[in-house]
């Protein structure tokens, strides 16, 4: 089972899966990139997830323009449209016979290099893309019951240093929370930024609500999240007041509810920071709310794409 806040239920299913590799079909044991690709060597690769349900790819659009914009910001050339890596996509989720319940990886990484070294010149044309998809159903223990989050020491830092809109295979701040997080007993690292406010968590975004508002940070130190635009967009739509504003662990401790967001698991409670117990999941209404609307978001986007289908 996977551990923090992307734990999932055990699936014997994924260890035949068949891994998408340069537009082969792998068996996952088999599957393999050269040591000399610039994603392996340089972390030089952006990256996006998706979840199939019911046989759609939920929320694809968006998530491939989040793919091109990292490419343009990283000067990578994609000799590939939205439309190609769409059907790269459905070419693996077709070849797996898969249908609901499922969460896929896909990386791009700028190709295969000439010799190690940083520059981009020193690359041979053609990206090298892989997809890893795998049956993951979020656990219900918690999703129920919710997780616990740790503040890192490390910091979201300036965009001048990395920006984090670009969704790349360079993580390393990300993963030294994590450390952090897990060797405190934690699931999820909650990282602040250069101010000491609130920023993101290292793998999903932030959410808290206090005196019925829901409070996110300003988002100048994470990235631009799919499923976090979607809860804010819900928040508007439900009429429920939201904020995107800098605040600090002082309201945090003190919140009636948090919670956080991502493409894989959707909105999961947090039942305590630091230590500090923020209350019972069972009477999280904002949230409940929140996780009933986004499903039905969910169930809408699905039944758009079928009736687009020709």
């Amino acid at each position: 089972m996977t551990k923090g806040s992307h734990a999932a239920e055990n699936d014997a299913r994924n260890q035949d899966v068949l891994i998408y590799v340069n537009g082969e079909m792998v068996p996952r044991n088999e599957a393999k990139i050269s040591v000399f690709d610039s994603g392996f060597l340089m972390g030089d690769g952006i990256w996006e997830s998706a979840r199939l349900h019911e046989g759609v790819l939920v929320f694809i659009d968006d998530h491939l323009k989040r793919l091109f914009k990292g490419a343009k910001a990283l000067a990578m050339n994609l000799e590939y449209s939205a439309d190609d890596f769409k059907q790269m996509l459905y070419k693996t989720i077709k070849a797996n016979d898969m249908y609901d319940h499922v969460h896929l990886r896909m990386m791009v990484t700028r190709g295969e290099k000439t010799t190690p070294y940083q520059s981009p010149a020193a690359t041979k044309p053609g990206t090298t893309v892989v997809i890893i998809p795998e049956y993951k159903t979020p656990s219900v223990r918690k999703k129920n019951q919710g997780i616990k989050l740790f503040t890192a020491h490390v910091r979201r830092g300036y965009p001048d240093i990395q920006d984090h809109k670009i969704n790349s295979h360079s993580k390393h701040n990300c993963i030294q929370a994590c450390i952090q997080a897990i060797a405190a007993g934690a699931d999820e690292a909650l990282m602040l930024d250069p101010h000491g406010f609130v920023a993101t968590c290292n793998s999903t975004h932030f959410f808290m609500v206090t005196h019925g508002e829901v409070w996110t940070s300003s988002g100048d130190f994470c990235l631009g999240g799919i499923t976090r635009g979607k809860i804010i967009d819900l928040c508007q739509q439900l009429k429920i007041p939201v904020k995107e504003k800098n605040f600090s662990l002082f309201d945090v401790y003190s919140a009636d509810e948090v919670f956080i967001t991502g493409t894989f698991a959707g909105v999961t409670p947090v039942v305590s920071v630091d230590g500090r117990d923020i209350g019972n999941p069972e009477h999280y209404t904002v949230m409940k709310t929140l996780q009933q609307a986004y499903m039905k978001l969910i169930v809408a986007d699905v039944q758009q794409q079928q009736n687009a289908t020709p």
